[in-house]
């Protein structure tokens, strides 16, 4: 039964909280947070038990959501994904509106995550991992063979401390936060640390220093690598972002979430590409100049890493906010006339500005890091990002990830294969 029928004079039409949640498709939990997302309106009625909602305004999000999950965009047939997260436009790119490069110089890591989750800014707060989820991450990091990646490593810890949480399965925002909050500084204590002494406490990019360098830390190293968490903690639907939206959309729990953006950040077209930067800055460090070593990777047909971007035309805003940070680093001097002689040298062919990749490379080659660390800081940054994802996709109608395939194989039917 509907609340209310149109009234003579009133045309439209009231639907129940119920009603809602069965045209949606969804939970009626979820009607409310289109509610609180400014997606929809409600009313209470005089006298009423419960909202009422309007039948052509559900209807139109019934229909824009049936758009999403068909995979149609009106731009060229590319998936289209509605989020309030992140927006790239000119160069530039914002968090919930406020312009990332000025978050990241004035907040920490952890503040700026809170910001993608919650939207409020919450000054000073670091998380904590409980000892029995870590206890468990590392016996399983501990049993990987040496040669594993810093995201093979990860990914197994994702999914040791979610054996170790009985509450991963409750997908409501305040327990996916609480997971969050969990699962990043776990993920950090997880990794085999390279120096002896360190502590498993303070501000996140403290922690991490220690999985990656064997050096002291000093102030603006650190601050070097914070604000690099902090810039790389979402960038839109990249792929792995994605990956994590479409599990979140079946509704597999946030270590599952992570854990499938982490496979995809494997790739080498992905979180590997900083490492491939660092290895070509240590190639032209050891030769003195990067004409011969761009010439030999042009001449094994590969393209030179850590330049160009394809959603920034112009400079990439990641990199130029790291750049101006470790000029002022006295060690990072060589590694950052390494990476200008790289750019001016392809500049006579192809002329590109630097992308983050070739920021962080300077940055893991002058802390004395290895090649893998970049990625290491990518994969630790971007988790929050998938969280704020997964987040946003819990809200939304389940499954609604799933394109269709356009099958272009032999007709059927067809005899059976002798």
């Amino acid at each position: 039964m509907r609340d209310q029928e149109p009234a003579p004079g009133h045309p439209e039409r009231r639907l129940s909280t119920k009603e809602t949640a069965e045209l949606l498709g969804v939970k009626p939990d979820t009607v409310y947070a289109y509610v609180s997302r400014g997606q929809l309106s409600s009313r209470r009625e005089p006298g009423g038990r419960g909202s009422t909602f309007d039948a052509k305004d559900v209807e139109e999000l019934a229909r824009r959501n049936r758009r999403e999950s068909s995979g149609s965009s009106g731009s060229g047939g590319e998936l289209s994904v509605r989020t309030r997260i992140t927006l790239i436009e000119k160069d530039r790119y914002y968090f919930r509106g406020v312009d990332a490069t000025e978050l990241a110089a004035r907040h920490s890591y952890e503040e700026i995550a809170e910001w993608l989750w919650t939207g409020e800014l919450r000054p000073g707060i670091t998380f904590t991992a409980p000892k029995a989820a870590v206890a468990v991450a590392r016996r399983a990091v501990d049993a990987l063979p040496e040669h594993a990646g810093p995201t093979d490593r990860l990914r197994v810890a994702a999914i040791a401390a979610a054996t170790a949480d009985p509450l991963r399965f409750d997908l409501s925002e305040d327990a996916v936060l609480g997971t969050a909050r969990i699962l990043i500084p776990t993920l950090v204590a997880a990794l085999p640390p390279v120096r002896r002494t360190h502590r498993d406490e303070g501000p996140l990019a403290h922690r991490l220093w220690a999985r990656l360098s064997g050096r002291p830390a000093d102030e603006a190293s650190l601050r070097v690598l914070d604000t690099a968490l902090g810039l790389l903690v979402d960038h839109d639907l990249a792929a792995s972002t994605l990956a994590v939206r479409v599990a979140a959309s079946a509704r597999a729990h946030a270590y599952a979430a992570v854990s499938s953006g982490l496979g995809v950040l494997e790739g080498p077209l992905h979180g590997a590409a900083s490492g491939l930067a660092h290895r070509l800055l240590l190639d032209v460090l050891d030769q003195g100049t990067a004409a011969p070593v761009v010439a030999d990777e042009l001449r094994s047909g590969r393209r030179i890493p850590g330049l160009g971007h394809r959603l920034y035309p112009g400079e990439d805003p990641r990199a130029r906010a790291l750049f101006a940070l470790l000029e002022e680093i006295p060690g990072a001097a060589p590694a950052l006339a390494a990476a200008r002689d790289i750019v001016a040298t392809t500049a006579r062919h192809t002329p590109l500005h630097a992308n983050v990749d070739l920021a962080l490379a300077v940055f893991t080659v002058s802390s004395g890091m290895p090649s893998t660390a970049g990625e290491t800081v990518f994969a630790v940054a971007r988790t929050a990002g998938w969280i704020a994802h997964a987040l946003e996709e819990y809200g939304e109608r389940p499954l609604r990830m799933r394109p269709s395939g356009h099958y272009v194989g032999p007709r059927p039917p067809r005899p059976l294969p002798e």
